[in-house]
């Protein structure tokens, strides 16, 4: 990408500076193209059938202590409140957050236990990163993000013939300067 908009936009740099920032990309020794070629090629890819179920594995040995706890924890304090929240809150909020509380009279802002579990394990994610750092297993938004941004699953484009094309690309692209220093 920085290849090409230096040969779209390399009219507006003096001459040495497009010199140096072809020879960046393009020099026989360390080039980024050259060093590039020499890297492997892209991650595993996600449709695979054995990637597949080694993040089904992933995912299932992390849901598996979560509905112990859940269920544990449903069964144990079933009917109990365990905190009040404290701003006031619409009548809407009273099915998510007094989960097994059947009372009319009771007001919004009261969490029962098993609500109060499940607000803690999903809202909790900044604290795991605190306290386990940032690349911990009880954090799967990365592995979620990472599934995002991939994309829609095609070819593997292989980097090595991406990096040939831009290199010839940019040797054959002619630089000149077409801005006239004295009228800036």
């Amino acid at each position: 990408m920085r290849s090409r908009l230096l040969r779209l936009n390399g009219h507006v740099l003096p001459a040495k500076s497009f010199a140096m920032r072809k020879k960046f990309f393009c020099d026989e020794d360390k080039g980024y193209f050259v060093l590039g070629q020499e890297r492997e090629g892209v991650g595993p890819n996600p449709m695979d059938p054995s990637t597949m179920v080694e993040m089904l594995k992933g995912n299932m040995m992390n849901m598996i202590p979560m509905i112990v706890v859940g269920g544990w924890i449903n069964w144990t304090f079933s009917g109990f409140l365990t905190t009040r929240i404290p701003f006031p809150l619409t009548l809407r909020f009273k099915p998510m957050l007094q989960r097994g509380i059947e009372l009319v009279s009771l007001d919004a802002a009261w969490v029962s236990s098993a609500s109060w579990y499940f607000l803690n394990v999903f809202g909790l994610r900044s604290i795991y990163t605190l306290v386990l750092g940032e690349e911990n297993a009880a954090d799967t938004s990365k592995m979620v993000e990472d599934q995002m941004a991939a994309g829609p699953v095609g070819p593997q484009q292989v980097p090595k013939q991406a990096f040939k094309a831009e290199w010839e690309a940019l040797q054959t692209c002619q630089q000149k300067f077409e801005l006239n220093p004295k009228k800036i």
